[in-house]
């Protein structure tokens, strides 16, 4: 009978546990799944750890707080809506170093608080609203990195199993969680990267950049001396004057759009992915480089194909690609002595792929020993160059999903392509 009696127990424990390991591996999933569908934005996995932890240890309330140099910053909190609202505005954002929030996750221990009004002290009027409360720090190599905080609205003591399971979840949550913050840093890191890129190689161009606003200037100053030589006659020509201002506007907005080009390509913004029309994109881009190929002695032609499928891409982004690319193939003519300097832009739609644009150039070529390098950081065949262009580049296309490549052209020259994939 006892026999009988300790086998349905041990059972029952057994399937308990089970039931425990399952809840907690279905937290951590909806965690990585907020991580999977959301990579760039961390509001939504830190309201899926809360929203796990609130469900795994059967909280009302439940709040998240990352460290800093000034102490703990509140970054989430989910739960019970009347009881986050109340929370939200009488807590302060930040627990500064010494608060009671900072010396219990200093402890680097989780501490559970069964009941706050048999709490003497201060730390009971802290956490009005709350009658038991479990506060879990997370650590990552023993370095405090955030703490998450459990609240119950009435005397509810949380077990034994269910600190041990948060625990154990609190410090899966922490390694996805940093994984994640290191991912968010890296990805900065890449777009600071870009957007000195993208300056630099603007400024390359200065002088022609200077050349395409001084023509239109130039123009409008033109017409506007024309215009009072129109006012000076007897009677005023006003029929010529009104002709004159609107060749004067035109010529304005023609440096206005100058202007706003260079500023969307030196702008520091986060990435934004909208539809894009790509030839629009490109068109851009060889208008800011024509007087520099003008200067070089290049010719420059396009084949855009007329209807291209619809794509989605940072059109910033792309046009730093193109950018790269067409003041590379500039720069790799600018010694060739025999036989014209072409370069050729070209779009095409492709299946299934989507798109693929082309830059090819009539330069020296490419050395076969460089193409497996060729989009090395740091590698590159110029004596004044940085090595981080075509790197960058490709970092660019492969985050949209696409691929970039060089190919030897023959007699001579290179063909870049990319390829963008259709919305």
């Amino acid at each position: 009978m006892n026999e009988s009696i300790h086998e349905e127990r041990t059972a029952s424990e057994l399937q308990d546990r089970v039931t425990e390991l399952i809840e907690q591996q279905t937290a951590i999933s909806e965690v990585l799944r907020a991580i999977a569908s959301s990579p760039h934005d961390l509001q939504p996995i830190f309201d899926a750890i809360l929203d796990s932890a609130t469900r795994l240890c059967r909280a009302d309330v439940c709040s998240l707080r990352l460290s800093e140099e000034g102490g703990l910053r509140r970054v989430a909190m989910r739960g019970d809506p009347l009881l986050v609202s109340q929370v939200w505005s009488s807590f302060p954002v930040l627990a500064e170093k010494g608060s009671h929030l900072s010396r219990i996750a200093t402890s680097r221990l989780p501490t559970h608080i069964p009941d706050f009004a048999a709490v003497e002290g201060d730390l009971r009027d802290d956490f009005w609203g709350f009658r038991t409360s479990l506060f879990v720090p997370l650590l990552k190599d023993n370095e405090i990195v955030g703490m998450i905080s459990l609240g119950r609205k009435q005397v509810q003591p949380f077990t034994d199993k269910q600190i041990s399971l948060f625990r154990d979840f609190a410090a899966q949550a922490t390694i996805a969680l940093e994984s994640t913050r290191r991912e968010r840093q890296y990805r900065e890191a890449q777009m600071a990267l870009a957007h000195a890129n993208r300056v630099a190689t603007m400024g390359q161009l200065t002088a022609s950049i200077a050349h395409e606003i001084k023509q239109p200037i130039t123009s409008a100053h033109t017409y506007a001396a024309a215009a009072l030589r129109f006012l000076d006659k007897s009677p005023p020509d006003v029929a010529e004057v009104r002709e004159v201002l609107i060749c004067i506007v035109n010529e304005t907005d023609r440096a206005s759009d100058v202007v706003d080009r260079i500023g969307s390509l030196i702008k520091k913004a986060p990435p934004r992915k909208e539809v894009v029309d790509l030839n629009a994109a490109i068109l851009e881009v060889t208008a800011l480089t024509r007087s520099e190929a003008v200067k070089t002695g290049v010719t420059v032609s396009t084949q855009l194909a007329a209807e291209l499928p619809r794509i989605q891409c940072d059109r910033v982004q792309l046009q730093q690609v193109m950018l790269n690319l067409i003041v590379n193939a500039i720069q790799s003519m600018s010694s060739v002595e025999d036989g014209n300097r072409e370069l050729q832009i070209s779009t095409v739609s492709i299946e299934p792929e989507g798109v693929c644009v082309a830059v090819r150039d009539t330069g020296h070529g490419l050395r076969p020993e460089s193409l497996p390098r060729l989009f090395e950081p740091f590698y590159t065949t110029k004596p004044d160059g940085m090595g981080m262009g075509l790197s960058i580049c490709r970092s660019i296309i492969e985050a949209h999903g696409g691929r970039l490549w060089a190919t030897r052209c023959e007699p001579r020259g290179a063909l870049f392509q990319f390829t963008i994939p259709a919305d």
